[in-house]
């Protein structure tokens, strides 16, 4: 096999993917903040996964891989030294006074990089046909820091699998919640694609010892050819996490999803039906009724609304941009405004304190 290396910005989906690619042989750093590379230097990064059909849950230790996992400073990144990047940081972080310059480093590198985020980068964006991505701008936080990448060296990782820190515990210990798979979309270049297929084939040959027994482990690297399978999470974003944001306080995913299926439905059918006229086709979808069945387990209200409740000023806006979207194709974007206009208001209120 080949022996990779790979840059990771961010330690909570990172450390997950971190972990899975040093299981599997290859060598990872983490960019992450100075509290957190001192500790994960020194105690290394710590996973929990549930193994569903034995009903336990495993501990995953960077320590134990055969790949090295370490975690740096942004100042202390050398590019050049890089197979691939990934960005696995929220996106209003990419315009940090300390983040930026390293953002811009690693586009002027042209070196393939891969978002792990549910806001896909403008540059994604742009591999759409048909989209006027400057249209799109006021659904990032910072949209001038991704003007120097090239569309073909970017490409989008669904972060499915839902991983929290868990609040009693050390900033290098991630809880995986559902542990569902990443799934990236291919690279323009073949050759960049390639680097994406030996690590999905090196994270599927990954055995763990579990009671004497060797298992495969959940939240596994799948490559697909369509640009828009990335984009099946949409749908579970607008009719699920962003509408965990109520009034006065956050819900969990579940309670948002399961109060009125019937409308939770309609609006990821809706979200679906935006993605279809971009392109996408019916097996890049996952079914409502899969996602509903996975929601009755997410006890936890979404990120986003735990940040707006937590005092964000800024978060994530995939419900902008697919409203932005929908305009731009012609679409009427009244039955996902009330969720839109909820996180605005929560928004306006934080920035005003």
């Amino acid at each position: 096999m080949k022996k990779y290396r790979i840059l990771v910005l961010g330690a909570s989906y990172g450390s997950l993917l971190g972990i899975k690619l040093a299981l599997a042989k290859h060598d990872v750093d983490l960019v992450c903040l100075p509290q957190e590379v001192e500790l994960i230097n020194k105690e290394g990064a710590i996973i929990r996964l549930p193994i569903r059909d034995k009903n336990k849950v495993i501990e995953l230790r960077s320590k134990d891989c055969s790949g090295n996992l370490s975690a740096l400073g942004p100042s202390d990144v050398d590019i050049s030294s890089y197979d691939l990047i990934a960005l696995a940081m929220q996106e209003p972080q990419y315009g940090a006074d300390d983040i930026a310059p390293l953002l811009k480093e690693i586009g002027l590198s042209k070196k393939p990089c891969m978002s792990i985020m549910n806001m896909p980068p403008l540059p994604y964006v742009a591999r759409i046909q048909g989209l006027d991505i400057s249209r799109l701008n006021d659904a990032y936080t910072k949209p001038e820091v991704w003007q120097y990448f090239d569309s073909n060296c970017v490409t989008l990782c669904s972060p499915d699998p839902q991983a929290f820190r868990p609040p009693d515990e050390s900033i290098n210990v991630l809880q995986v919640g559902l542990p569902t798979n990443f799934k990236a979309a291919r690279f323009e270049s073949d050759q960049h694609t390639q680097i994406l297929r030996d690590l999905q084939g090196d994270v599927e040959k990954i055995k763990y010892d579990l009671d004497e027994e060797e298992i495969d482990l959940p939240v596994k690297l799948k490559v697909h050819d369509s640009i828009f399978v990335p984009l099946a999470k949409w749908s579970m974003l607008l009719s699920g996490n962003y509408r965990c944001v109520r009034a006065e306080n956050a819900v969990a995913i579940k309670e948002a999803v399961h109060s009125d299926l019937a409308y939770s439905e309609k609006i990821y059918s809706w979200v679906g039906s935006i993605a279809t006229k971009l392109g996408a086709i019916q097996s890049d979808q996952v079914p409502f009724d899969k996602y509903a069945k996975a929601a009755e387990s997410l006890i936890r209200p979404s990120s986003a609304a735990r940040a707006l409740f937590s005092g964000a000023k800024n978060i994530e806006r995939v419900d902008k941009l697919i409203k932005l979207i929908a305009i731009q194709i012609g679409e009427d974007t009244q039955l996902i405004d009330p969720i839109i206009q909820e996180v605005d208001r929560r928004l306006e209120i934080n920035r005003s304190l």
